[in-house]
């Protein structure tokens, strides 16, 4: 198979939600932490089914028998990574020898960051145009999800560490676009004080939408 556009034209792409981590700060497998009706985890995987990629796959290390007892990973190609303890970098590799022939577009998730929506992703994919990579650029600075053409998909197999996808967004320069996004960098759980902190976001959104709307 050869790259190719989805159905109804649109680029061919690969939702990638990383999932690998030893959750060493925490203590605990973060993957499995409550969140909402279910786990943290959970909750980022279905926003990746919300934004209905063309291919979707999970990586998972640590705690990875765990996690496939206790997430609903149906609809995801998963992706084990041996060398989880090397970094984010040694998982976007392994991950990239199941993406799919077609694929043309790479979205990179985290699967600790469940402040991320689905139309985070629409708003990146729409506004990533020809560019190699696209950021997205929040009120308080640039931020997960990326993208990335194929064209990109060799030097992201050679990156190394948990900050690579940055050094190659530096590498690009003037040829990564950055979308703009409303609202601040979804925060991602490392730590308890994270923990509380999503949870914490999480209990004032939904007070939000539950609160009576005035009217003229």
């Amino acid at each position: 198979m050869t790259a190719a556009e989805s159905t109804d034209g649109r680029p061919f792409v690969c939702g990638l939600v990383l999932a690998a981590g030893g959750s060493r700060r925490l203590g605990r497998p973060k993957q499995l932490l409550a969140y909402g009706d279910g786990t943290l985890l959970g909750h980022v995987l279905d926003v990746a089914r919300a934004c209905a990629f063309d291919q979707s796959l999970c990586v998972l290390g640590g705690g990875a028998d765990a996690v496939r007892e206790e997430v609903d990973l149906a609809g995801f190609d998963v992706v084990v990574n041996e060398s989880f303890g090397e970094g984010c970098s040694s998982s976007i590799a392994a991950a990239l020898a199941a993406v799919d022939d077609r694929v043309e577009v790479l979205v990179l998730m985290l699967g600790d960051q469940p402040g991320v929506r689905p139309t985070t992703v629409a708003t990146l994919l729409a506004g990533r145009g020809e560019a190699p990579m696209a950021v997205c650029e929040y009120e308080d600075g640039r931020g997960h999800p990326l993208a990335f053409a194929r064209s990109t998909f060799a030097d992201l197999s050679s990156l190394h560490g948990d900050k690579g996808v940055w050094r190659l967004m530096d590498r690009l320069g003037d040829a990564v676009a950055t979308v703009p996004v409303p609202g601040p960098i979804p925060r991602d759980v490392d730590t308890e004080e994270d923990y509380e902190a999503v949870l914490a976001e999480r209990r004032a959104g939904s007070s939000a939408q539950g609160a009576p709307r005035g009217g003229l």
